[in-house]
C-alpha cells in the first residue's frame, strides 16, 4: 500500500514539476515559433490537391463524406460508449473511452500547440453540414482528429474483436484489417473533400493515430488491471484529471479545443470512478453480453429507453449543481472567476469590467500560478458536468437496471 501511493506521488509531482516548468520557458511558444511556419506553408502547398478532388463535386459525395464525418465524430462517440457499456462488453467500452479521452488530449494539445491554419476559403469550399462541424472549423487543422480518432478506435476495436474471438479465419481478419483501412481512408480523403483539412493535417493525424495505438495496445492491460483492482484509483485519477485541465497549453487564438478536452477529461474520471466503484457488480467479465440468453435484444432496448434519459437528466443535474457550488468554492479560497457562458453575471463583457482584478486569496496563490489572472468558472461547470455524466453509466443507471431486472 505504501510502495502504491509513493509511485502515485512521486507521479503527480513529477507531473506537476512539469507544468510549472513549461510554463515558466513558455515551451508552447517556442515549439510554436518552429512548427508553425513549416506547417502552414505545408497548408499552403497542399490546397492545389483540395481543389483537385473538390472539382468531383456532386451531391452523392458531399452526403456521403458530410454523413463519415458525423458517424466517427465526438458526439458519435458520446452516445455510442454507454450503449457498449450496457451491452455486457464493459472492458471493451472502458478502455476506447479512456483511449478516445487520450486521442482528444494529445490531438487537440498538438492542434493548439502548432495553431496552424485551415485550408484558406476560398477557394477551397468548405462543406460544414451541422453544427458540429462548423465548431470543429473553428479549431487549428494539424492534426486532423477526425482521421487521428477512427484509427485508433476502429483499430483498437479490431484488435479486441480478434481477440476475444480467437481461431477466426484468416479471411474474416483479412476482411477486417481491410475494412478498417478503407473506413480511414474514407475518412481521410473525405476532410480533404469537405475543405476541413490539408493532406499534411490528414497525413500527421494518421501517423499519430497509429503512434497512439501501437502504444495503447502495449499498456492497455495495465491500465484496466489498475483501473478495475488498483488502489487510490479515484483519488489518483482525480487528482490526474485537475492536472490536465492545466497542462493544456494556450493556443495563438482561442477554439472550442480545449471545450473538448475538458469535457473528455471529466468522462474518463467519471468512468474510472464508478467503474472502481462498482466493478465487481456491474463490471466484470462474467457479466450478461447482448444477444445471449441472460441479455436478449428487447431488454438491452428496455436498458436504452431507461438508460438513456437517466444519463440526460444527471447531466443537467451536475450542471445545475456545479453552476451552483463551485462559485461559493472560487469565493472561499480567494479565486477571482469569470465566466463566458454559464453564468452571465460572472460575464467580465456584461458587467463591463475584468473580474481577475479581485485580490488572489492565500489559497489560490499556494497552488495556482501567479500568472492566472482569473479563472474561467465554465471550465469547472463542465468538468463535473460530465464526469457526473459519465459516473451515471457505468454505477447509477446499472444500478437501476439491476432494481428493474433489465
Amino acid at each position: 500500500m505504501e510502495s502504491v501511493a509513493a509511485w502515485q506521488a512521486v507521479a503527480l509531482s513529477g507531473f506537476l514539476s512539469w507544468i510549472g516548468l513549461a510554463s515558466y520557458i513558455n515551451i508552447t511558444q517556442k515549439l510554436r515559433s518552429l512548427l508553425q511556419p513549416w506547417a502552414a506553408r505545408h497548408v499552403v502547398n497542399g490546397a492545389p490537391l483540395v481543389l483537385r478532388i473538390q472539382k468531383y463535386q456532386n451531391w452523392f459525395l458531399d452526403a456521403l463524406f458530410s454523413g463519415l464525418s458525423c458517424i466517427v465524430s465526438v458526439p458519435f462517440y458520446t452516445a455510442f460508449l454507454p450503449l457498449l457499456f450496457w451491452s455486457g462488453h464493459g472492458k471493451l467500452a472502458r478502455q476506447m473511452t479512456l483511449l478516445m479521452a487520450f486521442c482528444d488530449y494529445l490531438g487537440n494539445c498538438i492542434k493548439d500547440v502548432v495553431s496552424a491554419p485551415r485550408p484558406s476559403c476560398p477557394p477551397v469550399r468548405r462543406i460544414t453540414a451541422t453544427k458540429d462541424e462548423e465548431e470543429n472549423a473553428m479549431e487549428y487543422g494539424l492534426p486532423s482528429s477526425h482521421t487521428l480518432n477512427t484509427a485508433c478506435l476502429s483499430g483498437f476495436l479490431l484488435y479486441y474483436i480478434l481477440s476475444y474471438a480467437p481461431n477466426v479465419n484468416p479471411a474474416y481478419e483479412f476482411a477486417g484489417f481491410a475494412l478498417v483501412c478503407l473506413l480511414v481512408g474514407l475518412i481521410g480523403l473525405g476532410r480533404l473533400y469537405l475543405g476541413m483539412h490539408s493532406p499534411i493535417d490528414v497525413i500527421c493525424g494518421l501517423v499519430l493515430g497509429l503512434m497512439i495505438l501501437l502504444f495503447w495496445l502495449n499498456v492497455h492491460e495495465y491500465v484496466d488491471s489498475f483501473i478495475t483492482t488498483g488502489q487510490n484509483v479515484t483519488y489518483f485519477w482525480g487528482a490526474l484529471s485537475i492536472l490536465l485541465l492545466f497542462a493544456y497549453p494556450t493556443p495563438e487564438f482561442a477554439t472550442p479545443s480545449f471545450e473538448y478536452h475538458t469535457a473528455f477529461d471529466g468522462v474518463a474520471l467519471g468512468i474510472v470512478a464508478g467503474v472502481q466503484q462498482t466493478y465487481h457488480q456491474f463490471h466484470h467479465e462474467d457479466v450478461a453480453r447482448i444477444f445471449t440468453a441472460q441479455l436478449p435484444f428487447p431488454t438491452f432496448l428496455g436498458r436504452m429507453l431507461v438508460g438513456l434519459p437517466t444519463i440526460l437528466t444527471v447531466k443537467f443535474c451536475s450542471k445545475a449543481l456545479a453552476k451552483w457550488i463551485l462559485p461559493i468554492v472560487s469565493n472561499t479560497l480567494g479565486m477571482p472567476i469569470r465566466s463566458t457562458s454559464y453564468i452571465p453575471l460572472l460575464n467580465s463583457s456584461s458587467t463591463g469590467k475584468v473580474d481577475g482584478t479581485k485580490q488572489h486569496g492565500h489559497l489560490y496563490k499556494l497552488f495556482f500560478f501567479p500568472s492566472q489572472g482569473s479563472f474561467d468558472i465554465d471550465t469547472g461547470i463542465r468538468f463535473l458536468q460530465y464526469a457526473g455524466l459519465a459516473w451515471s453509466v457505468v454505477d447509477l443507471v446499472p444500478s437501476i437496471f439491476s432494481y428493474l431486472n433489465l
